[in-house]
């Protein structure tokens, strides 16, 4: 017997050295790998050569989601990321987007803009109606825009409807499909798992946690998502048709309208788009490189003269006079979350050091603060709003741009401003508090696993494995009401209205910035350009720099952020690729609700969220 069990023991020992010399070598390979494409990414000759721009076009390739800032990727969260359908490409920040078109603008070397937007994802239309004023800009200069493209997504052909000419493949189509406001919802899920979800929160609109206490949405919720959908509906609606001078009908038809429709092309969707003057002409690439051929000169190599955005925005500088004052521009783009946080989500200790560092830095002389955020930790929104107060008393102004979303803990951190700025299509409000806490006594007990103890107090039992007294619920339920009354008095205080009147318009409503403005919650509609100019006039400064103060990172972090980066480029890193395309969209349905859960890390654990403030 002992001879089997030294055997035995002997054959798993060496499966135990098998194993560890593979995870050795694997480890080893695979940090020589990351060494080969560090050294290949920083040495390729024309990743750091000057690009000598010569008469051309400068083509608009985007690729990738276009944000408020760029943000540090780990290399797992680029992993875990894709795995879950968050493919992560080229990372676009709105204002460089801007800042290059506006450049090329008074480039005389540049002849006019290619919109070849194929890469270019669905992106809130906020953010595109931006981008779109510095196209208006650049083809009142006299240059010309032309849109190519052989699919155009929606957000695609938002953009390319302010060309002077949209071209389509003859097999192609314009895929405009609304907007709307869907969600998972897991209570039946939650309940065969027995998971107890204990709830707590105040406001008839915060539906934040429906996911997670019911199987479909309220009429409440369905009732507030029609009308901010519908009104950003209506906007980009009004503005293609504008652009292509064209009824607004044949943008939003009946679903009957539509079938008949497509019944006299005999199903051809490209026609169908050229009949109803989505596009200007069918072309195959050929005829496209052809015609661009004409306009912009030949390249020699079967294609037009042609500057890629990539490689133009690398001429592209600001300018900076020191001699001037400084209004600065802080980002607060994400969740809020508790203490400090990396880019990509907003730590309330980070937001607060960067509003400090303004506060402190006798150069600058007032704030813009761009918020793009669903909120988060409440706690956290006020640890921002106080240094937003704490700025106002040391004679500095500060401004807030909203950008596509500044919603319940987003509008927390913005109230105390001295002035609110937002688009139309902003989504602000869903001032609401709520708490989520998950217990799993039931499903252990199934199993045959119990908890039991004693306690110094009545506190103490209350726990994942014990789940809440009434009690307890009571307690947790007072606190998420005194946090809600804290909300809109300080809203009403900021504000200069009754609290009775925030309370009618808060209960976790959601608005669009025009609706905001009407009850008082924003004080005028306009973009980050309006939101500098109010700076500028709150200041006095006639002249200034524009001076974007974020947190640095650090030499590793930025070596990893530059590796990923040229990682995607050169290789095409994408481990999404190993999740089926028809699953996607459940899969980044999964990894947003996952993110929320990963969202809360208050103190108190009262939020300020606005989950359903998503649109697709």
């Amino acid at each position: 017997m002992k001879t089997i069990f030294r055997f035995i023991g002997l054959v798993l020992k060496g499966i135990w050295k098998t194993i560890s010399f593979l995870r050795v070598a694997v480890l080893n390979l695979s940090f020589l790998l990351l060494i080969a494409l560090l050294y290949f990414a920083y040495t390729k000759t024309d990743s750091t050569k000057p690009v000598e721009v010569q008469p051309r076009a400068l083509v608009l390739n985007l690729s990738g989601p276009i944000v408020e800032q760029s943000r540090y990727v780990n290399p797992m969260d680029s992993v875990t990321g894709s795995l879950f359908g968050r493919d992560l490409p080229k990372e676009n920040v709105l204002f460089d987007i801007v800042e290059t078109i506006r450049h090329a603008k008074d480039d005389d070397k540049i002849l006019g803009i290619v919109l070849a937007l194929k890469e270019l994802p669905e992106t809130n239309l906020t953010k595109l109606r931006y981008i779109a004023k510095a196209l208006n800009e650049f083809k009142a200069s006299g240059k010309s825009i032309y849109a190519i493209g052989d699919i155009y997504n929606q957000s695609q052909y938002y953009l390319a409807s302010y060309a002077d000419k949209v071209f389509l493949a003859p097999d192609g189509a314009v895929m405009i499909k609304g907007y709307s406001a869907y969600s998972l919802y897991y209570k039946t899920l939650l309940e065969k798992l027995d998971v107890t979800t204990h709830i707590f929160r105040v406001g008839t609109y915060k539906s934040a946690v429906e996911p997670f206490l019911r199987d479909d949405m309220s009429d409440e919720a369905k009732q507030s998502a029609s009308r901010w959908l519908s009104q950003l509906w209506g906007a980009f609606v009004d503005d293609v048709a504008t652009n292509r001078s064209i009824d607004v009908g044949a943008l939003n038809p009946s679903m009957d309208d539509f079938l008949a429709q497509l019944k006299a092309v005999d199903g051809d969707l490209a026609k169908l788009s050229l009949e109803l003057g989505l596009v200007d002409q069918l072309a195959t690439r050929q005829e496209m490189r052809r015609y661009l051929i004409d306009t912009y000169g030949s390249n020699g190599e079967d294609s037009f003269k042609q500057v890629s955005y990539y490689d133009y925005q690398k001429s592209v500088h600001p300018d900076f006079n020191g001699q001037q004052d400084d209004i600065a521009v802080i980002v607060a783009s994400g969740a809020i979350l508790d203490g400090q946080q990396p880019r990509g989500s907003v730590g309330g200790d980070t937001v607060a050091s960067l509003l400090r560092e303004a506060k402190n830095d006798s150069k600058v002389k007032a704030v813009v603060l761009r918020v793009d955020s669903p909120g988060g930790s409440a706690f956290a929104s006020e640890v921002i709003r106080n240094e937003i107060v704490a700025l106002r008393n040391a004679g500095k102004p500060v401004v807030v741009s909203m950008s596509s979303l500044a919603a319940s803990g987003g509008y927390w951190i913005s109230m105390s401003a001295d002035k609110i700025i937002a688009q139309p299509t902003t989504l602000t409000g869903s001032i609401g508090i709520f708490s989520v806490i998950t217990t799993f006594e039931k499903g252990l007990n199934n199993i045959g696993v119990y908890t039991d103890g004693v306690g110094t107090s009545p506190f103490s039992g209350q726990g994942l494995t014990t789940g809440l007294t009434e009690q307890a619920s009571d307690a947790f339920q007072m606190g998420i009401e005194h946090g809600y009354n804290r909300f809109i008095s300080l809203v009403g205080e900021n504000r200069d209205i009754e609290v009775k009147q925030v309370d009618s318009i808060a209960q976790g409503r959601v608005w669009t910035g025009q609706d905001a403005m009407q009850h008082g919650l924003v004080d005028s509609m306009g973009d980050f350009d309006d939101a500098v100019a109010a700076a500028a006039a709150l200041a006095q400064l006639e002249s200034y720099n524009i001076y974007w103060i974020e947190e640095p990172l650090s030499p590793t972090e930025q070596l990893i952020q530059d590796f990923m980066n040229q990682a995607k480029v050169e290789f095409g890193l994408d481990v999404s690729a190993w999740i089926p395309r028809s699953l996607m969209p459940v899969a980044q349905q999964v990894q947003t609700d996952l993110s929320l859960l990963d969202s809360f890390n208050d103190p108190k654990g009262y939020y300020a969220f606005c989950l359903p403030c998503k649109v697709e």
